[in-house]
């Protein structure tokens, strides 16, 4: 008698075809899984060198979300989406508003710790009226800086400017006032260049050598000039009839006789000066020196520059603030000038 075969495997398989179907289904999503994992790892790991640092500007209130935009937006990473998926499986610290420095194709866990330690791009504003010593305590209260190693090598003559004088180590007055940005990696000596650069920038554009030859003086007598008219007049309209007092003083061979002179000498920004420092015997001293101090006193703004490169038609020869919004009266003979002294003492100016 025959024996008759069954193909078992084959009706139980077509008995439950759902099997095949979620078998299928489970590699695919397997197979995606595993796929999505690769490509966020190496999205979060790019290969190759990184590129050229970039700025991103992290608004308050912005969450992963928003900085993987602002990320792919500046090519800092090559997929928002990727970060985001790569932030669901790894911490990513407080996000804090300000401004971040990043490196093009710069890992993501990398970021994190960027981002863990808060913005780390600063703004130094050196303002008109500042000296090197003021710039360097400035800068020594922003993360990676100290203001003596910057005084130091500002004081060194290794950084030099084009106007500096041979054989001077001096720079107030020959960097560039506004605002700078402190980028991590940024060194002191790059930053001095940049400074330095600014100013001789503004000098091309005011034609200094030249504006400096019509008043007959040299271009770092220029700049000595116009940082006095800076502390002087402090204000915009002052400026011009301050730069034309100091030219008149000049020309007749009288000393300035200007506080802000004598306050370098002692250090101060500002203040008032007693006898006992009009008779500091300083070379800054401008009550007891003709001429022009040794160096300039402070950065002066392009304003003063410009006045002491173009000054206005006068024969003034004193001046003293007469307004509390700083305005000051200006005079040819001393006589008047002590009549505008009692007009300022009975308003309560110093």
């Amino acid at each position: 008698m025959a024996v008759r075969l069954h193909a078992r495997p084959a009706r139980l398989l077509g008995r439950h075809p759902w099997r095949l179907v979620i078998v299928a289904a489970v590699v695919a999503v397997l197979l995606v899984a595993v796929a999505i994992v690769t490509w966020v790892e190496v999205e979060a790991a790019p290969s190759g060198s990184r590129g050229a640092q970039v700025i991103v500007d992290v608004r308050a209130g912005t969450g992963t979300a928003g900085l993987a935009d602002a990320l792919a937006h500046s090519r800092v990473i090559g997929s928002a989406l990727a970060f985001r998926l790569w932030t669901g499986f790894h911490d990513v610290p407080l996000i804090l508003p300000g401004y971040y420095a990043f490196d093009r194709g710069e890992g993501f866990g990398a970021i994190a710790a960027v981002v863990g330690n808060g913005p780390n791009v600063f703004s130094l504003v050196v303002p008109p009226g500042f000296t090197v010593a003021e710039v360097a305590h400035r800068l020594g209260e922003l993360p990676g800086h100290t203001g003596e190693r910057f005084l130091a090598l500002a004081t060194s003559g290794t950084v030099r400017s084009p106007w500096q004088p041979a054989g001077s180590t001096n720079l107030d007055g020959l960097l560039g006032t506004g605002s700078y940005r402190i980028v991590p990696g940024l060194t002191d000596a790059t930053l001095l260049r940049e400074m330095i650069g600014r100013f001789d920038a503004e000098a091309a554009r005011l034609s200094l050598a030249n504006g400096a030859a019509r008043e007959g003086l040299t271009p770092y007598q220029a700049i000595t000039a116009a940082s006095i008219v800076q502390k002087e007049g402090v204000i915009q309209k002052n400026l011009g009839p301050v730069a034309r007092v100091v030219l008149n003083r000049l020309a007749k061979g009288m000393p300035l006789q200007m506080d802000s002179t004598v306050l370098y000498a002692l250090g101060q920004d500002g203040g008032a000066v007693t006898k006992a420092d009009l008779a500091l015997p300083s070379p800054y001293n401008s009550y007891l020196h003709a001429g022009l101090t040794p160096t300039p006193i402070c950065f002066p703004s392009t304003a003063a520059l410009s006045a002491m490169l173009s000054p206005p038609p006068g024969n003034w020869l004193y001046f003293v603030v007469v307004e509390p919004d700083g305005t000051e009266a200006f005079s040819t003979t001393f006589g008047e000038q002590l009549a505008n002294e009692a007009l300022a003492q009975k308003r309560g100016l110093p």
